[in-house]
């Protein structure tokens, strides 16, 4: 089943609202454009979410804070208050998420990052929230490779400022490793593999026996397909090292007013970003 575009999300938001007390302020074609990707049933989620919130901050109804904070549950589950940082891990994750939004706004053509945090939900210790602007049906090598290097300026980050790696990029690294090899099998986005489909059959359990299927092609093409997608993570990260080293200063100052408020909207990045000197 396809999922909903802008308009479709639009109009299930005002089907779910419809028995709930909207803010007279509440747009909900701007929560529509903040939700790609979520199904009917998670944009039903975001408003039961953003209803709970708003009764019980005992308000009469539901306003755009409830309405952020219930995507972002969706999105990445609920606030984690009861997860209790040291200061030095807390200074790892915030320049971790600094990484990823530095490198997001330094790239052309990039999604608008709309929040970096460093406040725990569901797994994460921090995130990165970047949103579109539109739906988007086509995605081209250029916007993948970019999301590589957005992935990996977290860990790059790390580095770069403790001279240290942490497990806290172990997401990251298998969504960039996972983006890399459909580049490569998938996506026909490898000059040197060429514009083929390698992806291999799925694999099947009958009977108690393992049947596996053959894969279509060499052992040597297999050996150009790893060596094509380690190529893409290190290109990946060759890049986001550049641009954090490059503009060190503003990593510090971004990553320095996150560890103070653990929050940042897109528009106090932006301010931070222009008071830079560089």
């Amino acid at each position: 089943m396809s999922l909903p575009d802008i308009k479709g999300r639009e109009a299930i938001l005002k089907v779910h609202s419809r028995e709930v007390k909207m803010g007279a302020s509440v747009d909900l074609s701007v929560i529509a454009r903040r939700t790609p990707g979520f199904s009917g049933a998670d944009l039903a989620n975001v408003i039961n979410e953003a209803a709970l919130l708003a009764a019980r901050r005992n308000k009469e109804g539901v306003e755009l804070p409830e309405l952020e904070e219930s995507i972002e549950r969706v999105m990445a589950g609920p606030q984690k208050k009861s997860s209790l940082m040291s200061e030095k891990e807390k200074k790892i994750v915030a320049y971790h998420e600094c990484g990823h939004t530095l490198v997001a706004k330094l790239l052309p053509n990039t999604d608008p990052v709309h929040k970096v945090s460093i406040i725990s939900r569901g797994h994460a210790l921090g995130y990165t929230l970047q949103l579109p602007i539109d739906d988007k049906y086509l995605t081209s090598r250029t916007d993948i490779t970019n999301r590589l290097a957005i992935l990996l300026g977290g860990r790059c980050a790390e580095e770069l400022t403790f001279a240290e790696i942490t497990t806290g990029a172990a997401d990251d690294l298998a969504k960039a490793s996972s983006y890399a090899l459909k580049m490569v099998t998938e996506f026909g986005m490898s000059d040197k593999i060429g514009p083929l489909a390698l992806k291999k059959p799925t694999q099947e359990v009958f009977l108690g026996r393992d049947i596996t299927q053959n894969a279509g092609y060499s052992e040597r093409t297999a050996q150009l397909i790893d060596e094509e997608v380690k190529r893409l993570v290190m290109d990946a990260q060759a890049k986001a090292t550049e641009l954090l080293t490059s503009h060190k200063k503003i990593l510090d100052d971004l990553a320095a007013k996150l560890f103070d408020r653990e929050v940042l909207s897109g528009e106090e990045i932006d301010v931070i970003l222009a008071a830079s000197p560089a």
